[in-house]
Order: structure tokens, then C-alpha cells, then sequence
């Protein structure tokens, strides 16, 4: 799980998952763990995302409250807020992702019965690359749909 928060793969820990801010890489290049599972997979990270938003949203709106009383400058202090609601999501996106990543290998694979355990799949080496289980998947080149 602490790989998610450090931007790592959930599986071998290798770093350099984001091409870009808000693109992330489709395989990882240390395993080829394949991140996008299925359509709709990064939902759970939109919810973490907005949970951790709405967590530094409580402790910042609390603190500053009690920093700030009896006398709240309101105006300033909804401005620190509004810009706090705004770049926290955005800076936050990708650790959001790679968290996601990192719950659905902890947890949720042992649900799916189809699923290779990361136990069983074992290290890649350059002589014998890990294939994915399950049927293939495309490899269309349309847009993301992120």
C-alpha cells in the first residue's frame, strides 16, 4: 500500500508511471502489470481523491478557524480555501491513481477468481517477461477515456 503513495507500482515498486501531471503509463515498465483493467477502473481513485480533498478540506477549515478566532478576515479566508479546493485535487490526482492501484492489488484481487496473485506471478526477468492472465486486451489507439 505505501507504494501507491509514493507514485510506484503496486506490484514491483518501480517508479516512472506518469508520462505527464494526468497521464499515466498503460503497462508498468517494471512488470507490465497492466493498470486500466476495465473500463471505468479509476473511478475508485476519483473517490479517494475526493476523500482525501474532503479530509484537507475539515483539518484546514477547522484549523484555521481556530488560529483565526474571534476575529476571521471571512473574505480572505474563503479565498485560502477556494484556492486550497482547487489545487489540492490537482496536485493530488496521481497519487490518487497510483493509491487506487495499490488497494485493488491488497484487497480486491483476491476477489477475482480469474485473477493471478502478484505471489504467483513472480519477477520479470529480460529472458522469460510476464504475460498478463485472462484474454488479451486491445491495444486501440483511440482516445483515453480518463
Amino acid at each position: 500500500m505505501a507504494r501507491g503513495f509514493t507514485r510506484r507500482c503496486a506490484r514491483c515498486g518501480s517508479g516512472h508511471l506518469f508520462v505527464r501531471w494526468f497521464t499515466m503509463v498503460e503497462d508498468c515498465p517494471g512488470c507490465d502489470l497492466h493498470f486500466e483493467r476495465e473500463h471505468g477502473y479509476f473511478a475508485g481513485a476519483l473517490a479517494i481523491n475526493i476523500m482525501a480533498a474532503i479530509i484537507v478540506f475539515a483539518v484546514a477549515f477547522l484549523g484555521g478557524l481556530l488560529l483565526l478566532w474571534p476575529d476571521v478576515p471571512v473574505a480572505g479566508f474563503m479565498v485560502a480555501m477556494i484556492v486550497l479546493m482547487t489545487a489540492f485535487p490537482i496536485g493530488f490526482y496521481p497519487f490518487s491513481k497510483t493509491i487506487w492501484v495499490a488497494v485493488d492489488r491488497a484487497f480486491l484481487q483476491r476477489l477475482d477468481s480469474t485473477e493471478t496473485l502478484d505471489e504467483q506471478v513472480g519477477r520479470r526477468s529480460a529472458a522469460t517477461p510476464v504475460t498478463p492472465p485472462g484474454p488479451p486486451r486491445s491495444r486501440a489507439s483511440g482516445p483515453s477515456s480518463e
